[in-house]
């Protein structure tokens, strides 16, 4: 079997159960993919080509022997480093952590293994994963595929990266105001923030204590729901998560939306959007009618007081991470790091107390706008995608400030611990990818995966490849590990 460009996990699935291809030889084909494509990319920190191919090999005896454990055996994967990695070093973006190697993985990677996934290694991020474009002061920036000069979204931006380039056939991230869907949207992709809960965050470094949520990307909306039922779960280590039962949807070949109310907030959503986004989205919207769905227009509460909430509770839960590292080692963070920290020391606890109260309100308005409806659709990055270093970016002839006109859509979701996905639905101009974002009632995961399956599979977004990953890159004389 000739080996594509990017493969998925449901790909992936079948062709290990027909024998068309094995573990060994996606492992390989991978591993030399990275070698040839991620130099221009900047994708990978550390990328464990022996483990993984000895990963490979035990799967490939194990698939042959029958004993296959569930459709991520024998897939490989990429995992945001601040994900515990047990004798593989984590260092979380950050020159402090550089040389940290964890004695155990995190619980999502156990969950992964346990499921027969293969990590090919751990993916670059923004600093701490505290920023937006995955520019990294130490490890230096995550170039994005469709255009190696624009920023690939952040802070899981190498984990988007790489999966959009084939360096990977799923990957990991983490999203605390948008560090999923930001990448998701702008490397074409589908990415999944799950409720508050449904991941364990054991072994994973924090950001925001009351906002961090772990999720996975994939090249389809079913990919990405495969990998998100193998991570889900409660783990007794981490008081957050729940015991509630995941339920996936059918992915049918030709789905239907009869019955389905999506909301669309425009007041608050649908503002101040670049040109090509808002097309982008309407079409979408046009595409979910046209498959049998009604929309209805909702009031969603103040999302800039949101925004304001978010942004207060997030510096001030980030430096309390950071405190005695921001003392002893402060010159060993990057600049912008840096400074968000030293914002987070101004934050009191009555401010920080009123913004949690605060935030409770919001999350009750913004349910009772769920309870209308079976999900919200809206755009996820307004704006274009940033060039590497650039501060603003130019929408509709007004100066807008990069970060946050970029989380502007994105970030009050994360208040309310809600399920959100990503997929994509358009193309700038300039050939960069636009994504939209459905939001769920809290662990409806289920709904909003079906509704991006069914749009997903009436449009071709998703089916479209970067450049860089489009030239075949021959491999029967190269080398078995980069």
């Amino acid at each position: 079997m000739e080996l594509p460009a990017r493969f998925g996990i449901a790909q992936l699935e079948e062709a290990f159960g027909s024998g068309q291809v094995s573990p060994v030889e996606v492992v390989r084909h991978t591993l030399h993919r990275i070698g040839k494509l991620d130099p221009a990319l900047n994708s990978y920190l550390s990328v464990t080509a022996d483990r993984a191919l000895e990963q490979a090999r035990h799967a490939e005896s194990e698939i042959r022997a029958g004993r296959i454990i569930g459709p991520l055996h024998g897939v490989p994967y990429a995992a945001k480093d601040l994900l515990d990695t047990k004798g593989i070093r984590t260092t979380v973006g950050s020159r402090i952590l550089a040389d940290n190697v964890p004695a155990d993985d995190a619980a999502i990677v156990e969950k992964l293994s346990a499921a027969g996934a293969i990590l090919l290694g751990k993916t670059g991020l923004h600093e701490w994963a505290y920023g937006i474009t995955s520019s990294n002061p130490h490890f230096g920036p995550v170039r994005n595929p469709w255009n190696t000069e624009r920023i690939p979204g952040g802070s899981s931006g190498g984990s988007a990266a790489a999966l959009a380039a084939g360096l990977c056939s799923f990957s990991l991230g983490s999203d605390t105001g948008g560090s999923i869907r930001i990448p998701a949207a702008l490397c074409g992709i589908a990415g999944l923030k799950p409720t508050f809960g449904r991941v364990s965050r054991r072994g994973a470094f924090p950001l925001g204590h009351t906002l961090d949520t772990l999720g996975p990307f994939g090249m389809t909306v079913q990919d990405t729901a495969l990998a998100y039922q193998a991570i889900a779960g409660r783990d007794g280590a981490d008081p957050t998560t729940v015991d509630k039962p995941v339920e996936l949807p059918r992915f049918d070949a030709e789905p239907r939306l009869e019955g389905v109310v999506i909301g669309v907030p425009r007041a608050s959503y649908y503002e101040r959007l670049d040109p090509a986004v808002d097309s982008a989205v309407q079409s979408a919207l046009r595409v979910l009618t046209g498959l049998g769905a009604q929309l209805h227009e909702v009031a969603t509460p103040d999302i800039d007081l949101a925004n304001s909430l978010h942004r207060l509770i997030l510096l001030a839960e980030a430096t309390s991470v950071h405190h005695h590292r921001l003392q002893e080692r402060r010159e060993d963070f990057g600049d912008d790091v840096r400074a968000l920290l030293d914002q987070g020391r101004l934050v009191s606890a009555s401010d920080y107390l009123n913004a949690q109260r605060q935030r409770r309100c919001f999350c009750r308005e913004f349910a009772r706008t769920l309870d209308k409806v079976d999900a919200l659709v809206m755009p996820a990055v307004p704006i274009p995608t940033a060039r590497i270093g650039e501060l603003e970016v130019e929408v509709n002839g007004r100066l807008e400030n990069v970060r946050l006109a970029t989380t502007r859509n994105i970030r009050a979701l994360n208040l309310t611990g809600l399920p959100v996905l990503s997929v994509p639905c358009g193309f700038h101009s300039d050939g960069l990818p636009i994504g939209v974002q459905l939001v769920g009632a809290a662990f409806d995961e289920r709904r909003v995966l079906e509704i991006g399956h069914a749009y997903e599979t009436a449009t071709e977004w998703h089916r479209r490849i970067p450049p860089i990953a489009q030239p075949p890159v021959p491999s029967d004389t190269a080398p078995s590990a980069p």
